[in-house]
């Protein structure tokens, strides 16, 4: 059944996979985004339909609410660049606390939304070895994951105030076309697309569980399918970890030259997770979702696309 559907932070990395999913399902969509970190051509709705507002302005957003109707709102917009949050605290806590806090006062207040959905990260888990569950004791060690861990309990307590179901889904490595910030994987691809074969990279043991953007799109979408009642909790992750090696191998195998890697001491974090794993135990057994995209199959994609400009979203 086609759904009216609301995506905050639908011109982003994420979220315009999620709008391009969404899309071809049959669902009529409408994108809030202030383009702070996205870009309007990746939002795939029309003019009519993408609002370039600030989640922070409570009327915006719920003027588009109440105009569009959306049936359920999945509330990704956020800044989650960790190094970008740790320098501006301010900011990431006002853009992603406050700024929830006016999404879900809106979707509180309007009588077509049946159910939301909030992004959050596995940045709320402590530094752990081995898969984290969702039931794993919480405790950030960034600004990203404590402004994370604030709009969980504000899912929590929409859903104590409203009734209206609540999901929460933890984010965790997302990699794919249209990436917005320079993480690891789109440095890679920028350096290697710019002629590079010797990379310079930061840490290089940490493990990560690295999950295309369209497999954590056709996860969210199954979860807005499945009965959840009250608010729920879901890690979205493949269940795989690869260290920064396993990337650069990747790239290898795609480019079938060989890659050196040089350390550049400016890009090393100096508090760093050596492990993080999803457990998605629970999310297959709620939706019966499988991941599909091999980190090969994604990589070769990027090989073939040239990632966006970084410039302004960092100065």
């Amino acid at each position: 059944m086609a759904e009216r559907i609301l995506i905050t932070g639908g011109a982003g990395f994420i979220g315009s996979a999620l709008g391009l999913h969404l899309k071809g399902l049959g669902h009529e969509l409408a994108v809030i985004d202030n383009l702070s970190f996205g870009a309007r051509h990746l939002a795939p709705v029309p003019d009519e339909h993408f609002h370039r507002i600030d989640i922070r302005d409570g009327a915006a957003v719920a003027g588009v609410i109440a105009d569009f109707r959306p049936t359920q709102v999945l509330h990704l917009a956020a800044i989650h660049f960790i190094p970008y949050c740790n320098a501006h605290p301010a900011e990431a806590a006002d853009i992603n606390i406050t700024g929830t806090m006016r999404v879900l006062d809106a979707c509180a207040a309007a009588p077509s939304v049946r159910q939301v959905f909030v992004a959050s990260t596995a940045a709320v888990y402590p530094i752990a070895d081995g898969p984290i569950a969702e039931g794993h004791a919480l405790g950030p060690i960034d600004i990203y994951g404590i402004t994370k861990l604030a709009t969980e309990r504000l899912a929590s307590e929409f859903n104590l105030r409203t009734g209206k179901p609540a999901i929460i889904g933890r984010f965790f490595n997302a990699f794919g076309p249209n990436e917005t910030n320079p993480h690891l994987i789109p440095e890679i691809q920028r350096q290697v697309l710019a002629g590079e074969r010797t990379l310079r990279l930061g840490n290089l043991e940490p493990k990560r569980d690295f999950i295309h953007t369209a497999d954590m799109a056709a996860a969210m979408e199954s979860l807005l399918r499945a009965v959840v009642t009250g608010c729920e909790v879901f890690n979205i992750g493949r269940g795989i970890e690869y260290s920064v090696r396993d990337i650069v191998a990747a790239f290898e195998r795609q480019l079938g030259e060989p890659l050196r890697i040089e350390v550049d001491p400016a890009r090393v974090r100096k508090v760093e997770r050596m492990h993080l794993l999803a457990d998605v135990a629970k999310l297959k057994r709620a939706t019966g979702w499988e991941p599909r995209w091999t980190i090969d199959e994604g990589v070769a994609t990027l090989l073939r696309e040239q990632p966006l400009e970084w410039s302004a979203q960092l100065a």
